[in-house]
């Protein structure tokens, strides 16, 4: 069926819808015309009311869940209702108080970050998401190794900033602290080079993608010509800036979707949303979409993978510095969610989440 397009609706259309969405949202209830009519704001009557109600829900805008007289917004209504009915406000004083004082007395990044998706599941009342950057996502300045034993080492990546990563090496074959230091010393050098050869190379180092390509590049052009000490140090390096499995994900709170009625009485979507939360990988690629697009992306329902296994929206926003996007922070939430509530929320956090980094 091809829809009107979203423009041509009429002035009472669009209120009529808005009315639909936000009294739904407030009550999870299906919204009938007698129930509008005698909200008062609209001067028609109930027979009228009802042909707009049925127009809405011919272009798709709205449906009957069941065989009840009151109809609920779909994913498009919603869409509409988020791009073209939504007044947006600044948070409330007290919320943006309690978000400041919770990302302010947090110590350090990681922890910063952590707090940013516990306070966004407190005022939302749905879960937080964050998304903690790779450590790639720094620039590195130097990589040292400790000793832990006859065939374990402890690999330290130090970002230029002082930031410091820590990854513990399982060894092939013994090692001793000498040739930990020359593996050390060689990939430092090699540092400057890779540098270079940037595009856009940062005086104080490159970052630790880079360095690894470089590093795998040279172990693989002709092996043969390293000697035992080179290859050992390429080797270590190769361990040490494989960083793909570190990339993490903090989720707080998905416990309230057992509140709400759309999960809590349907058995079936409640199994998908569980699902599609312990796949992580589909919402780590849905935060990353946000995190390239470098501003605020909301996704309702099947406009995402994730989002269609339970009838969910994500409303995500990138956090980081003026030049570097770090990652993103989140809400999780029922499609039928406070919009109006919820966006400023996740924006407002993610600004005070990238000044509270840039001052570390």
């Amino acid at each position: 069926m091809a829809f009107t397009m979203a423009e041509e609706l009429d002035d009472r259309s669009r209120d009529v819808l808005k009315a639909v969405v936000q009294e739904f949202i407030t009550s999870g209830e299906p919204v009938g015309s007698q129930h509008l009519t005698r909200r008062g704001e609209f001067e028609v009557s109930p027979a009228t009311m009802r042909n707009v109600l049925s127009e809405l829900e011919a272009l798709g805008y709205l449906e009957k869940p069941h065989t009840s007289a009151g109809r609920v917004p779909t994913n498009q209504g919603y869409r509409f209702f988020v791009d073209s009915l939504l007044q947006l406000k600044n948070p409330s004083t007290a919320d943006q108080h309690l978000i400041e004082a919770g990302l302010s007395s947090a110590t350090g990044g990681e922890e910063r970050m952590q707090e940013a998706g516990k306070v966004l599941h407190l005022l939302s009342r749905h879960a937080g998401v964050v998304l903690i950057p790779r450590p790639s996502a720094g620039t590195l300045s130097r990589i040292e190794f400790v000793r832990l034993g006859v065939d374990r080492a402890l690999a330290i990546l130090v970002g230029q900033g002082g930031q410091v990563q820590n990854k513990l090496l399982v060894l092939d074959a013994p090692v001793t602290t000498d040739e930990l230091q020359r593996a050390a010393n060689y990939l430092n050098e090699l540092l400057p080079a890779v540098t270079v050869r940037n595009p856009t190379p940062s005086p104080q180092g490159a970052s630790i993608e880079e360095l690894r390509s470089r590093i795998l590049q040279e172990l693989d052009a002709q092996r043969a010509q390293y000697d035992e000490v080179t290859a050992r140090a390429l080797k270590l390096g190769a361990a040490a800036t494989d960083v793909s499995s570190n990339e993490r994900m903090v989720i707080e709170g998905t416990g309230t979707f057992l509140e709400s009625p759309e999960f809590a009485e349907d058995v079936r979507r409640m199994r998908a949303l569980f699902k599609a939360l312990d796949e992580k990988h589909k919402l780590l690629a849905l935060l990353d979409r946000v995190q390239r697009a470098r501003e605020m992306q909301i996704f309702i329902g099947a406009e995402s993978e994730f989002g269609s296994q339970g009838d969910v929206t994500v409303i995500a926003s990138p956090y980081g510095t003026q030049d570097q996007v770090l990652g993103t922070v989140g809400v999780i939430g029922p499609t039928r969610l406070d919009y109006q509530r919820v966006i400023p929320l996740v924006n407002f956090t993610a600004q005070v989440l990238s000044r509270v980094l840039k001052t570390e």
